[in-house]
């Protein structure tokens, strides 16, 4: 049976953490993408999916399936002190997700698109509207980024990745990005082998 097999039929009751992610670092990046996409937010544990985010065989298509796949709207207009304790995990992982999306971390790939195109623009459309009556959600997506999506720019080879969204990068943002939860940026990361860190580092 293949790892990725293995990993969508395991039985997580009774499993370390350590052996958990021993599943996801076997399996190929292509794998990583297509387990991302059939995520179950309710089912697999969340340490596993912040591992994964990580990663930067990860494209901008599978960050923005991974996003609405968990369901945003249910939390986007809530107060963080009435969340229910039991989703609270569930929200912090998505709003880490989301100043991913946003720092631009997730580059766009040929022939890898958002699940469903539809749902992201109407996301755009209501957080448009929310800024014109004064409203805002938790989760508001940089428009610029993800545009990038939407338009069919930036359609980068990952084998040959030597650009991001940001422009005015620098050396400062690099040192302070893991600061700021954004993580590694993309300009060091394109240089590092496939991410094997230990369960210490599991938040991004």
């Amino acid at each position: 049976m293949s790892a990725f097999a293995r990993f969508t039929q395991y039985d997580w009751s009774g499993r370390t953490a350590e052996e958990q992610l021993a599943l996801l670092r076997a399996l190929s990046d292509e794998n990583l993408r297509d387990l991302a996409r059939g995520f179950d937010w309710d089912v697999h544990p969340l340490h596993l999916l912040r591992w994964i985010m990580a990663q930067k065989c990860i494209d901008l298509g599978t960050a923005l399936s991974v996003f609405f796949n968990s369901g945003p709207e249910r939390f986007n207009y809530v107060p963080k002190r009435e969340l229910p304790e039991n989703l609270q995990e569930t929200a912090s992982v998505l709003d880490t997700l989301c100043l991913r999306l946003n720092s631009g971390f997730y580059l766009v790939w040929p022939n890898s698109d958002a699940t469903d195109r539809n749902r992201v623009r109407q996301w755009l459309a209501t957080q448009a509207q929310d800024r014109q009556t004064g409203r805002q959600g938790r989760f508001v997506l940089d428009e610029t980024i993800v545009g990038t999506l939407l338009n069919n720019e930036l359609c980068l080879d990952p084998a040959a990745e030597t650009a991001v969204y940001e422009q005015n990068t620098s050396i400062w943002r690099d040192i302070f990005s893991p600061v700021l939860e954004l993580g590694v940026s993309r300009r060091v990361l394109r240089y590092k082998p496939r991410n094997d860190d230990d369960l210490s580092k599991l938040e991004f």
